[in-house]
């Protein structure tokens, strides 16, 4: 069990950048700084992983669309080769036009959720992973992949009305669960950080909540450690943050590091994406991540 891997659609952005201001509805505003790039979600996440150096399976949907063709040659170029679990003729990846101003960023997505994937296709694809990312569909091939060793790592984006009822099946599958501070709220009904990783401990072994740019907090069940953000980075664009931190987190895992070094690593492959602009735009090679984090290692506080 040597490798990690991910199921997830994925995503092609067009990105303006240094937009003055948005544009009002019949308007045009130009800028000179746009880049076509990939995209977040789980394959951008092994876009990241696959760069430290670790094995990956990028299992995702293409098709012979044009940004499809675009993906595919990325995904080459990072030495990400995907594995396509698509057989249909639509254009299978989300497409998202980002207008990035001083302030924050707007998005227009297009995205086809109809396509039919066959799950045993998914899970053959991910079968003898050693960690994989969980994709909120098939739970089934997450449960038996449980079952025969995997770990199981979830990490969802905000989702309107979630709650725990809705979730807990996902969290009764996962070994661990990777919400920012706005979803854990949403998710627990909890305001406070502390009382919300509190509530998801009673579904997991260990809590994780990130806290965007305050850095990460777990709890075991007896005590809180902190992980504070690594402060020499500065925010360019914060699109895919969340991506980056995932594959850090998981670099920690394949290599058996305990829960607050996966989040030191974490904190770093996170905070080095926001530096530029576009989700796998910058990055560490593993000798780099190492290097940092024996650096930054006085960022894990314990009995926080």
């Amino acid at each position: 069990m040597s490798f990690a891997a991910g199921y997830g659609k994925t995503n092609v952005d067009m990105l303006f950048a240094d937009m003055p201001r948005l544009p009002q509805e019949g308007e045009e505003i130009f800028t000179d700084k746009f880049s076509l790039c990939l995209g977040g979600g789980v394959p951008g996440s092994m876009v990241t992983l696959s760069r430290l150096g670790v094995e990956v399976k990028n299992v995702t949907e293409l098709s012979d669309d044009m940004f499809s063709d675009f993906a595919l040659k990325e995904f080459r170029k990072a030495g990400c080769e995907p594995i396509n679990v698509y057989e249909g003729n639509k254009v299978a990846v989300n497409i998202t036009a980002a207008a990035i101003t001083k302030n924050d960023r707007t998005f227009w997505s297009y995205g086809n959720s109809e396509n039919e994937v066959d799950e045993n296709k998914v899970y053959e694809a991910l079968k003898g992973a050693k960690a994989a990312a969980m994709h909120e569909g098939f739970p089934e091939v997450y449960r038996k992949l449980k079952a025969e060793g995997t770990v199981i790592i979830l990490d969802t984006g905000f989702i309107e009305g979630m709650s725990l009822d809705g979730f807990k099946s996902h969290l009764e599958i996962a070994d661990y669960y990777l919400p920012n501070r706005n979803e854990a709220v949403r998710l627990t009904g909890e305001t406070d950080p502390k009382k919300a990783a509190a509530v998801l401990k009673n579904y997991l072994e260990t809590a994780i909540v990130k806290l965007d740019a305050d850095g990460c907090l777990i709890y075991d069940g007896k005590s809180y450690t902190y992980v504070r953000s690594i402060d020499e980075f500065i925010r360019v664009d914060s699109t895919g943050a969340g991506d980056a931190f995932f594959a850090g987190f998981m670099y920690g895992i394949m290599k058996d590091e305990p829960i607050e070094k996966c989040v030191l690593y974490g904190n770093i492959t996170g905070g080095k994406c926001v530096t530029a602009v576009g989700c796998t735009t910058a990055y560490f090679t593993e000798k780099e991540l190492l290097e940092m984090a024996e650096k930054y290692k006085d960022n894990i506080i314990y009995n926080y």
